[in-house]
């Protein structure tokens, strides 16, 4: 589901941009299958974070280049990670919140300010992301997609340890994301890249900037002569 997800929301822009890694033709239905997909290589990857609920932290990850479904479209899978505080604010709206809870509750009955300490809030995610891939000067290859994703996160603290607000934080979410960047050839087989991701969640958005190393051992396609 993920993939199909990915490629729906990429495929119709294949045909746009400058010299594409495929084959320079019309592009029909035919040109797009999924038996050409296989590992073409992997990249290890790290990068920084900004999130709307949780402090900047730095990221870790690893994507997986699948080769092309079609002229231009490239599937990349990823994994990444990350662990942070989540914000004073926030932490202090939930307290609040909590606060406004008992009143209701227990009318007439006086009790001591809410104290959730430190909150941490991780996150695994396992996206599929599809590549609009081309070509520019020098030898490079920029891209830009979209993908879907599946976040498991996960809440820890000592004062909502085995209580409703942990079971709250630790949630399974399906996200979506945007992503551009650009690729640097290094060596044969070894290529250098960077990217932006904008991620989107039912209760968390993050930006992000990574960089990695990404070994490669596939086949080229045409578009990708400079990168042997």
């Amino acid at each position: 589901m993920l993939l199909r997800a990915a490629v729906l929301v990429t495929g119709l822009a294949a045909g746009s941009g400058g010299a594409l890694a495929g084959p320079a033709h019309a592009q029909e239905l035919a040109d797009y299958d999924y038996e050409h997909l296989a590992l073409r290589g992997i990249g290890l990857e790290v990068g920084h974070l900004w999130a709307n609920k949780v402090e900047p932290v730095r990221t870790y990850g690893v994507r997986m280049d699948l080769g092309y479904l079609g002229p231009g479209l490239r599937i990349a899978p990823s994994i990444t990670y990350w662990s942070s505080r989540i914000k004073a604010r926030e932490v202090g709206e939930l307290e609040s919140r909590l606060e406004g809870l008992i009143t209701q509750t227990r009318p007439g009955v006086s009790s001591a300010p809410v104290s959730l300490g430190v909150i941490d809030w991780s996150d695994l995610a396992l996206a599929v992301d599809a590549h609009v891939v081309w070509r520019v000067p020098y030898g490079l290859l920029t891209f830009a997609g979209a993908g879907a994703s599946v976040h498991f996160l996960n809440g820890t603290g000592k004062a909502i340890a085995g209580t409703f607000v942990e079971d709250l934080l630790d949630s399974v979410s399906a996200g979506f994301g945007l992503q551009g960047g650009i690729e640097v050839p290094l060596a044969t087989g070894l290529r250098l890249y960077g990217a932006g991701r904008l991620e989107l969640l039912e209760d968390l958005r993050y930006a992000a900037l990574r960089t990695g190393l990404q070994f490669h051992f596939g086949g080229v396609v045409p578009g990708e002569e400079g990168f042997r």
